[in-house]
């Protein structure tokens, strides 16, 4: 069926007031603008790009807002009062840094995980179709969703749903409104231990199952649910997992009743970890190998039966990943910090955050891109061993035992996104000992925080920076921290490292003779 949108307004500059054909909220309560002066639309799709309006121009405030219909729930809701319209944005897959020759592509709604070539795909967006609405449109439109209840915008990933699924409808969608995670100013740590008055740290682990995972797990999961109303063969979802993924397979699945199953290296995760998918019915294999040989042993597993692999092998999480790199930019007011430093063992949320930003750049939100850093324990560290050899050489390694237990791995699937990351960001890897991680993580829980060990070996890498003088004091700084450290508490009972603290803090408590 013939559809048309057609939509009229005096300008998307950054001087005007932005009219969106995006759906932000139910009303205009809080911005006292008035409504678009003419849209018209009409379709046979159930997407919503254009809301209610009326010709009137004044500006006195809209209506409070009114409770929704007691026989309807927040989808229902939504569902009202969607429009019906065309949706002009989509994406697909392609191979992972293809020339622009390449015509390779696939549809989001094929089960595909690699190129024709074996290689990595990516999830490309119609940015042409994105650029027809500028930078402080866009930026405006995801302010407006922040904090919201409507389905399914108050999600931090949702609120960036034509940047993420913009084609999937939001009946199929599964959230637990994640994302919008604190950005904590760490302010006595900053000065107290480095020297610096703007340090941030971005608490991705305040989420839904206490990782930054339910940021991507969100979107491949909702995903599936679409594919599975499209009677595609998926009977299940699985993954290998060194914890943090098992938990938000395990949680997204069970809210859509999707059957999850895991593979978790056996003796290698906290008990904490292996609760949470026990709890949401996953069903759990514990495998006695390593993550590495987990993912061998998946890969095959979904490529004999209807299983959808849920591994950042699998593009689609890195969509939802990349919108912390937004979050952060909107809670800065969309200025752009110096320096993002994100812990690194498989190796996609580094480039999922140079993702998140290089989009925002592209599409006029902001006009630079943060240096970024890859941080990795020393146990398990094969990027910054490549790193080191100037990017010649990448070669796997054989991970061992690090408290950094959820990123011990010794050849991460995304290596190749992760140095295109770097490099394209003049990015730096760095490494952290067992002493220096617990150190750090220490140090920091003296302040106030509660991390987890990854995010001690974010940290660390700040800590060896700001000594050599590569980060100045007064550089921006955020460190992304990925997962709560109450997943990981047996790491801070350690016996050793308590022995420790308690040493140094009794030895600055000594009365002076």
């Amino acid at each position: 069926m013939a559809s048309s949108c057609s939509l009229f307004h005096s300008s998307l500059s950054s001087k005007s007031k932005s009219k969106f054909p995006f759906p932000r909220h139910q009303n205009n309560t809080k911005f006292n603008r008035p409504p678009p002066t003419v849209i018209s639309c009409t379709s046979s799709s159930t997407y919503d790009p254009c809301p209610s309006t009326t010709s009137s121009n004044s500006n006195s405030p809209s209506p409070l807002k009114s409770r929704r219909l007691a026989d309807e729930n927040i989808r229902d809701e939504a569902r009202r009062h969607r429009s019906i319209a065309n949706n002009t944005f989509s994406a697909k897959y392609v191979p992972f840094n293809a020339g622009p020759d390449s015509t390779e592509s696939y549809s989001l709604d094929e089960i595909v995980y690699r190129s024709l070539s074996g290689g990595l795909l990516d999830v490309q967006h119609d940015i042409e179709a994105l650029k027809k609405f500028d930078g402080a449109y866009w930026r405006e439109l995801f302010d407006s969703r922040v904090g919201k209840t409507t389905w399914p915008y108050g999600s931090g990933v949702w609120s960036k749903k034509e940047w993420v699924l913009p084609e999937i409808d939001p009946d199929d969608i599964v959230s637990a409104f994640e994302g919008n995670s604190n950005l904590f100013w760490a302010e006595r740590y900053g000065k107290q231990f480095l020297g610096m008055n703007d340090l941030w740290v971005k608490h991705c682990g305040i989420s839904h199952t206490g990782s930054f995972k339910d940021l991507g797990m969100t979107v491949l999961v909702s995903q599936v649910n679409r594919l599975r109303k499209l009677k595609r063969p998926v009977v299940g979802v699985g993954c290998a997992s060194t914890g943090d993924t098992s938990a938000a397979l395990s949680a997204y699945c069970a809210a859509a009743g999707i059957p999850s199953i895991v593979f978790l290296p056996a003796n290698k995760i906290s008990i904490a970890q292996l609760i949470q998918p026990i709890a949401n019915g996953a069903f759990v294999l514990s495998i006695d190998t390593d993550f590495d040989g987990c993912m061998k042993l998946i890969r095959e597993v979904t490529s004999e039966l209807p299983i959808y692999l849920a591994n950042s092998l699998n593009s689609l999480r890195l969509e939802g990943q990349k919108t912390a790199a937004i979050e952060i930019l909107q809670q800065f007011d969309w200025e752009v910090p110096d320096w993002v430093i994100v812990p690194g063992g498989n190796l996609g949320n580094i480039y999922a955050f140079y993702k998140g930003f290089k989009m925002c750049q592209e599409l006029g939100l902001v006009d630079r891109v943060p240096r970024l850093v890859c941080s990795q324990a020393a146990n398990a560290n094969p990027l910054y061993l490549c790193y080191k050899s100037g990017w010649i050489q990448f070669k796997a390694v054989k991970a061992n035992t690090t408290f950094a237990s959820a990123i011990q791995i010794g050849d991460p699937v995304s290596i190749d996104r992760a140095v295109y990351a770097l490099k394209n960001s003049n990015g730096i890897v760095e490494e952290a000992t067992e002493e220096e991680l617990m150190d750090a993580m220490a140090q920091a829980d003296s302040t106030g925080m509660f991390i987890c060990p990854h995010t001690g070996v974010a940290l660390s890498a700040l800590i060896k920076l700001r000594n050599s003088g590569v980060i100045a004091a007064g550089d921006r700084t955020v460190v992304v921290s990925t997962a709560h450290g109450l997943k990981f508490s047996q790491s801070k009972a350690d016996f050793g490292s308590v022995m420790d603290v308690l040493k140094k803090y009794l030895g600055n408590k000594a009365p002076n003779h």
